[in-house]
């Protein structure tokens, strides 16, 4: 072996090139003899020489969070070179995803823990390596807590203690960044913790502007409230640097989304999910890898906005009618989670009351609650408005239990709250007790402030703000609308059914000047066309067309 550590320049390629035939566990577009580009990497290992290109493409490809990829990369380096140390680590990190919903499975963690093992039984490798097999055994070590976020909190840690004893080296930087988005949402200040990923990920691109994870983190460093104006340049070039990548195509429509461009959204979502569909995951390539479902909601989100409905049911039976989806959270949540949207966004509650819960069968929804509690709430929201008061109770019942197992597995018991309250709050209208429906509305909203934004969503089901608004213009309260709806524009900016809010208030109000500007720009956003109620009202309003 050679151990390049001590060489007067650290090997850094930009991976680029034609690929040969993948394996069956993920096969691609890229992979049939087209150009793959994933940007550019420096690591320089212990290994034989001869896999030092391999090793940094896989490297690359795990900055992609294209997992799959990654793994069989990785797998690659280490039959090629059995003593390189460095590959079984790189193998173990694919069996985590630190800023997804997925979780690893037992057998997950016995076989990273396996890999560690492997990987720092080689030895001979150097100080460098050994500092990321350090961190990687810290998330796999089976002797601590078997928790999960336990086990996130060590890795992250040890990924702190390898920047800090090297905070120029590039990697280190970026797994460190990494780490602290991945304990963001569950520290005191994730703002404060987004802001610091985000500037060191700046200094790495100062040095490599091309780097996959720099460009890839900073975006979810962005991606929160008050952030999604920062480093646009860098978010608009990330397809660019891996321009057949499902996930690079993706990941810039989470900034896309909190700007409001669904122009955008849709485009690159459509091209994400396309990327994806060509790509099967499994140890034998038996399922369709479940970042085609994620760009498809966001890619549905993005139509609705627009009040085109017909476009956006054209893409949602199709998925909810593709065999072999990959089993897990992505898959579970967007399936239930684009069902839900297309009614409540269209305010279709019957149609929303009757959603099945629990489909297609065949996935786990028994590891899946707040995917689940996303059709319950859709299921109670439709019938608050006008449905049976036992589906009302129904729903309320479910999404307490779902709640009650989020709280006890340690998230997302926000997100169910937040659902919870919202039906509450309707229930409560239903009943003719509006103090309460206000107040319960109100306490959705203030826990929704405080909840960022989950990665697996394009954003809440129903903003709570949007939701109280509404609630206020049932109740004949124009300004207290008006607020709420103006509240939520400037959290969740460019959604429909708020400018419509928003303007309705205006005309109400009097406000004829405001009423002309929110009609405009709902005749500008959205599609000719559409039968979505207010859309013709926009364009027919003296002015707003």
């Amino acid at each position: 072996m050679v151990n390049l550590l001590g060489a007067s320049a650290s090997t850094r390629i930009v991976i680029t090139g034609t690929l040969l035939v993948a394996a069956a566990s993920c096969s691609s577009s890229e992979s049939a003899g087209g150009p793959e580009t994933l940007g550019t990497v420096a690591f320089s290992t212990s290994c034989d020489p001869s896999v030092q290109r391999e090793f940094e493409r896989a490297l690359a490809l795990l900055h992609h969070m294209t997992y799959p990829a990654a793994q069989q990369a990785f797998q690659s380096v280490a039959e090629r070179d059995p003593d390189c140390g460095i590959a079984y680590w790189g193998m173990a990190m694919t069996l985590f995803q630190p800023l997804w919903p997925t979780r690893p499975s037992d057998a997950d963690l016995e076989r990273g823990w396996e890999l560690m093992t492997q990987a720092s039984d080689r030895g001979g490798m150097t100080v460098r390596e050994d500092r990321f097999i350090a961190a990687g055994e810290a998330f796999f070590d089976p002797s601590g807590s078997p928790d999960y976020w336990t086990r996130i909190e060590r890795w992250a840690e040890a990924t702190t203690a390898a920047y800090e004893a090297d905070p120029k080296d590039l990697e280190s930087a970026a797994f460190f960044a990494l780490a602290h988005l991945a304990t963001s949402a569950r520290s005191e200040e994730p703002a404060t913790r987004n802001a610091q990923a985000a500037e060191v990920l700046l200094t790495i691109l100062a040095e490599e502007p091309t780097h996959p994870g720099a460009v890839h983190y900073t975006i979810h460093a962005n991606d929160f409230n008050g952030r999604e104006r920062e480093s646009l340049g860098v978010v608009r070039r990330y397809h660019e640097i891996a321009p057949l990548n499902p996930h690079a195509l993706h990941m810039p429509t989470h900034i896309f989304v909190r700007l409001g461009e669904w122009g955008d959204v849709i485009e690159w979502n459509r091209r994400a999910a396309e990327a994806a569909l060509a790509q099967r995951v499994g140890p034998s390539g038996e399922y369709v890898w479940d970042e085609y479902p994620h760009a498809v909601e966001y890619e549905v989100y993005a139509h609705l906005q627009q009040g085109n409905d017909e476009a956006a049911k054209a893409l949602i039976q199709p998925l909810a009618e593709t065999p072999d989806l990959q089993p897990s959270f992505k898959t579970a949540f967007h399936l239930a989670s684009t069902a839900a949207r297309y009614t409540v966004e269209r305010q279709a509650w019957e149609e929303a009351a009757q959603l099945p819960a629990r489909q297609p069968s065949s996935l786990d929804w028994d590891r899946f609650p707040w995917p689940e509690a996303v059709v319950w709430y859709a299921r109670g929201l439709g019938a608050a408005h006008g449905g049976s008061e036992a589906t009302v109770e129904e729903s309320l019942e479910h999404l307490a239990s779902l709640w009650a197992r989020a709280t006890q597995a340690g998230e997302f018991a926000n997100q169910i709250k937040i659902l919870e309250l919202e039906v509450q709050g309707w229930s409560a209208m239903k009943q003719g007790d509006p103090g309460r429906a206000v107040a319960l509305l109100n306490e959705a909203v203030a826990l929704e402030n405080l909840t960022p934004k989950h990665a697996v969503t394009p954003g809440a089901t129903l903003p709570a703000a949007e939701v109280l608004g509404d609630l206020y213009m049932a109740l004949g309260e124009r300004e207290s609308a008006r607020d709420a709806y103006a509240a939520s524009n400037i959290r969740v900016p460019g959604r429909l059914n708020t400018l419509l809010g928003l303007a309705r208030t205006s005309v109400a109000l009097s406000d004829t000047a405001s009423a002309r500007v929110y009609y405009s720009e709902i005749a500008s956003r959205t599609t000719e066309g559409s039968d979505r109620p207010g859309i013709e009202e926009a364009r027919a309003f003296p002015g707003g067309g």
